[in-house]
């Protein structure tokens, strides 16, 4: 009999999107994925050479259960920097990816019958940890275009059970930047009802409206001492399957984290610490700089193409690296007989008749949505769009003529 617990969350949609892709390369199929959530990308040599010099050195040892005092310095002093906000070692933790730092904060801080506002579209971790910690999801929808919040629709949210607020921005999936007032006002809000704020911000790196990423406490430096700032070095050094993120926090969650860590992984990985700490260290940022600018002109050429669909309107893609199409258009303009009547039918026809791999909005709580990465080789990356530009608007022709 298996614990209740494991029956509170579904399978990983996005991991479902991503095994469905390598079993189509398996079999042999030319297939384009623009579901994976990562750039595919050499890492930069600063982390490479960081990993091998640990290894030669023989650093097999476990380290403190929140990570390496040095590598906590060295994102202390980087966060500082990147904020403007001055943040100490006793206020970062080491995590095993940004995974294991937003289940930290939600078994540090979410009680059974709290309740927890979520912004949906939402990536589904973010439901599936609050359940695993006992208390409710409450979602706040965010309406295209923008996929920006409304402040109003989250204060009428909070109940006297709210006891937080998780927010992503740039966001995944929709792409959405949240602006400098929308953060100021959820951090009002935080303040007024006491609530903890949750801001995952693994995508900070991505930001392509012209400006740097701007995180909450940077809008509003009053919600600092209730704010636990998740981020990762997954995605902006390109290395999502070594594990490591971190969260910047209240002295008094980095104490209760660090009783949770040395009871689940012990420490993060030790190779991976020193890796970044080498980077931290000697890195120069043109590897980050390359890799925006590569991005960006992906977006750019991504955007252009997409702009050929019948019926959907182009995405905003203002930040992380994802177009992200509303299809409520499209599939409305369909024949009433049509067998394609939802997102998942339209992932599915472009993975068995376009041969591109994405995600339906069903995953991140929208029906109307589909995710398309733009983090693939840039080449890969346009032929899949024009597959899904081609295969989309001749579906349209097709069953308009049956």
């Amino acid at each position: 009999m298996l614990a209740q617990r494991v029956n509170l969350v579904p399978d990983s949609g996005t991991a479902a999107a991503r095994e469905a892709a390598e079993m189509a390369a398996a079999a042999g199929r030319r297939l384009i994925d623009l579901a994976a959530g990562e750039v595919i990308i050499e890492p930069p040599t600063s982390v490479r050479e960081g990993a091998i010099a640990a290894i030669n050195a023989g650093t097999n040892r476990y380290t403190d259960s929140i990570g390496l005092t040095s590598l906590r310095k060295a994102i202390a002093e980087k966060m500082s920097a990147d904020t403007g906000i001055d943040w100490n070692t006793d206020e970062i933790v080491i995590t095993a990816g940004a995974k294991q730092g937003l289940l930290d904060a939600a078994l540090a801080v979410f009680d059974p019958a709290d309740e927890v506002i979520i912004i949906r579209p939402c990536w589904p971790t973010f439901p599936a940890q609050v359940l695993l910690a006992g208390a409710k999801p409450v979602f706040v929808e965010a309406r295209p275009p923008t996929y920006v919040p409304e402040i109003t629709a989250i204060r009428a949210a909070v109940t006297p059970r709210t006891k937080a607020i998780i927010i992503n921005s740039p966001n995944n999936p929709t792409g959405a930047v949240y602006d400098r007032t929308t953060l100021q006002a959820i951090g009002d809000l935080a303040i007024n009802y006491q609530l903890w704020i949750v801001s995952d911000e693994c995508y900070s790196s991505f930001v392509f409206t012209g400006a740097r990423h701007q995180s909450i406490v940077m809008a509003h430096p009053g919600v600092r001492s209730r704010t636990i700032l998740v981020n990762a070095f997954s995605k902006e050094l390109a290395i999502t399957g070594w594990r490591l993120g971190y969260f910047l926090a209240p002295p008094e969650i980095v104490s209760a984290v660090k009783k949770l860590q040395s009871h689940t992984t012990s420490n993060p990985n030790v190779i991976a610490q020193h890796a970044i700490l080498r980077h931290l260290q000697f890195g120069d940022g043109s590897f980050e700089r390359a890799m925006h600018q590569r991005l960006s002109l992906a977006r750019n050429a991504g955007l252009l193409i997409l702009s050929g669909l019948h019926d959907v309107a182009t995405p905003g893609a203002n930040g992380s690296f994802f177009f992200y199409l509303d299809l409520s258009r499209f599939v409305a303009g369909l024949p009433a007989n049509s067998c394609v009547r939802s997102a998942d039918d339209i992932a599915r026809l472009l993975l068995d008749e376009a041969d591109v791999a994405c995600v339906a909005g069903t995953t991140f709580g929208d029906v109307n949505g589909l995710r398309l990465s733009f983090g693939a080789p840039p080449d890969l990356m346009e032929s899949g769009l024009r597959r899904v530009v081609e295969t989309l608007n001749s579906l349209k022709t097709r069953q308009a003529a049956a």
